[in-house]
């Protein structure tokens, strides 16, 4: 007989040291040769990113030991830090991004001798305001060069930098001569994405944009020649434009170039012909592409036999291979419901980094020819018995004037307890970052570290995240703070009045601009309990003028309006100026190194909360910044959130350490 335990009591083999392990997901897949690489997180190495390669004989292993982390900061979320190239005789040569000096080095891990040398720098150290920084290497084919994106402070705010395209040559003579790197692209626009070369090498796109614009707003196509000695002339805009986001841009086999643009609504993708025809491959209510948050991010890879492999769907995601010429589309069997924005092809394969409810990110291989897939690197393990896993359930809730909120709930679950019939469950919103983002229908461990403890959780995509068509994301236009408060409301209110949820005990969580819904949420209702505010925006003024980084700097235009034309709404949206309002416990995480969201704004609003009598604790982490990434931090942030809800919620636990609250 399975025993009886309230919600929130139930003991639970995933703890918050299992959780933490297995935080992040495999990135940036390529291929080199017959081999496929990518990059992966880990916790327990000083946070770093790891190169790992999968040789042909199955083996999988890193390409380089600690402290090496590849990574980049271009706008500061980064972006595609690597590029290999196969050689005949010496093996493959890779350049990557380090994450602590931000210099592009090359290395040769099979290099013939008593063993490889170590990583040689590429590019210098610059020591204006952020120096300098790469993304989206490419290998020229036929240069003795990487070309790629050049992010350049030029001043110390985070806003004096400029971008361009540039040409690193690979002998290491830029190594310490700034004036060795050649800048290909004119400098006419704030942002860039690394070129895309045709087929023949007589021509090269790439994507840019300008402030006060996101990706996700506007961007545009721009074409060049290249002239035989490595130069672009006559760039000019071929496609997008203020109010058509296009995410990427890449060529078929035969020279046409390929682009994904929301023009109907939605991300669709789209191919112009040599004589300048625009059409359509496979027009669907589906998006083919999603946020350009790092640069380099893919949805489609075209394959040498004229398919193109796509990440397509509404909410969840599938790997499909698309026939550009029926419009005819297949998709790739397996269990995986949300493929991560990363593809490459090599012959009839594709790669590619996905999940399901029951399984965490991983990299799976599908074969065109034969239509088989496998799981070819990262695997996915049962680090428990997978019947303490969560059962996600699908649901579509409704909000102020009957709109849709789509939502992932996820109630408690443990097979060695039950709750006694007279209790409901406590539940924690889940609020996603961005906000222009999503939360993805995957398994992740944090939330069955509450789940099988008997706490449900519900993920919200709120108006404004992606993956239900561009008019769903504009519902946040000049709105936040207000339709993503409205829509986490809407769907807590409805899971305590349809009786699955406990009203009394409701909290909300969540980070960056999950962080902002939370605090938000906080000063405008009293239906949470509590909340969890990690990495926030609480100073909506501050974060307009000079306490962000360039890319988001101007982000605000569109989600709360122009600072200089609406600076009332900056004041009646922020939490710092209600605090006042507050009545709730709450927990503050906060990164000491965080540039996105930086410390300052947390420091300042617990500044105007002191003496008011509200229970809270502020936990600040040294060496993270933005999205915590260290083991040591991952589990005190879990185990504190988890005692915040303990002790909110009414209930015992000895297992984790007692949050100390201060009023």
């Amino acid at each position: 007989m399975v025993p009886t335990g309230r919600y929130g009591s139930w003991p639970s083999p995933i703890g918050a040291a299992l959780a933490a392990s297995h935080d992040g997901r495999p990135e940036y897949v390529g291929t080199v040769g017959d081999e496929v690489w990518w990059t992966a997180p880990r916790p327990s190495e000083g946070g770093r990113r790891a190169l790992i390669r999968r040789t042909a004989d199955g083996t999988e292993k890193s390409v380089l030991p600690a402290p090496w982390n590849i990574r980049s900061r271009v706008v500061e979320y980064g972006g595609q830090p690597w590029a290999g190239r196969a050689r005949r005789d010496d093996g493959p040569l890779v350049v990557f991004s380090h994450l602590p000096d931000q210099r592009l080095y090359a290395y040769e891990p099979d290099h013939p001798g008593d063993g490889p040398p170590e990583p040689r720098p590429l590019t210098p150290v610059s020591d204006t305001g952020g120096g300098l920084r790469w993304a989206d290497p490419v290998i020229h084919p036929d240069r003795d060069e990487v070309w790629c994106v050049l992010e350049e402070f030029t001043g110390p705010a985070p806003t004096d930098v400029r971008r361009v395209i540039a040409a690193v040559p690979l002998d290491g003579s830029a190594a310490d001569d700034r004036s060795a790197v050649r800048e290909l692209s004119d400098g006419r626009h704030r942002f860039v994405t690394g070129p895309r070369l045709s087929p023949d090498g007589r021509q090269v796109a790439w994507i840019a944009w300008d402030h006060p614009r996101m990706p996700w707003d506007g961007t545009e196509v721009l074409l060049a020649d290249v002239t035989p000695d490595g130069d672009f002339t006559g760039a000019r805009t071929v496609a997008g434009g203020p109010e058509e986001s296009i995410p990427q841009v890449g060529w078929t086999a035969d020279g046409s170039l390929l682009h994904v643009s929301d023009r109907s609504g939605w991300w669709n993708l789209y191919r112009t012909s040599a004589d300048g025809e625009t059409l359509p491959l496979c027009p669907r209510p589906e998006e083919f592409g999603g946020p350009l948050w790092k640069i380099g991010h893919c949805w489609f890879q075209p394959l040498d036999d004229g398919l193109i492999a796509v990440i397509h769907g509404k909410g969840a995601t599938a790997l499909g291979i698309l026939d550009p010429q029926s419009g005819e589309l297949v998709d790739a069997a397996g269990p995986w419901t949300e493929w991560a924005p990363t593809l490459a092809v090599r012959g009839t394969r594709v790669v590619g980094v996905a999940a399901s409810p029951r399984s965490a990110y991983e990299v799976v291989e599908l074969d065109t020819r034969t239509g088989r897939t496998r799981v070819v690197g990262s695997p996915h393990d049962d680090p428990v018995d997978p019947s303490y896993y969560p059962e996600p359930l699908i649901r579509t809730f409704h909000g102020p004037d009957d709109r849709e909120i789509h939502a992932h709930v996820y109630p408690p679950h443990n097979p060695d307890r039950i709750a006694p019939d007279d209790e409901l469950p406590p539940y924690v919103v889940w609020a996603h970052g961005g906000p222009t983002g999503h939360a993805p229908l995957v398994l992740d461990l944090e939330i069955a570290y509450f789940t099988s403890r008997g706490i449900g959780v519900a993920e919200v995509n709120y108006g404004g995240s992606t993956g239900y068509g561009r008019e769903y994301r504009e519902r946040l236009r000049e709105q936040w703070g207000v339709v993503d408060v409205e829509d986490c409301a809407a769907v807590a209110e409805a899971l305590a009045a349809e009786g699955t949820a406990d009203p009394d005990r409701l909290a909300i969580r969540g980070g960056s601009a999950g962080g902002w819904t939370t605090a938000a949420s906080l000063v405008t209702s009293d239906l949470y309990a509590c909340g969890t505010i990690i990495y926030p925006i609480l100073d909506l003024l501050g974060w307009a003028t000079d306490e962000t980084h360039d890319f988001e700097s101007r982000y605000l235009d569109s989600l709360i309006g122009p600072v200089d034309e609406v600076p009332a709404r900056y004041r009646e949206r922020s939490p710092i100026d209600h605090v006042d309002r507050i009545s709730a416990p709450f927990l503050l995480l906060q990164g000491l190194d965080d540039v996105i969201c930086p410390p300052a704004q947390s420091e300042r609003f617990l500044a105007r909360m002191a003496g008011r009598g509200i229970p809270h604790a502020y936990i600040a982490f040294e060496g993270e910044s933005h999205g915590f990434r260290l083991a040591g931090t991952l589990i005190r942030a879990l185990e504190a959130e988890l005692s915040l809800y303990a002790q909110t919620f009414g209930i015992e636990r000895t297992d984790v350490p007692r949050l100390e609250l201060r009023k």
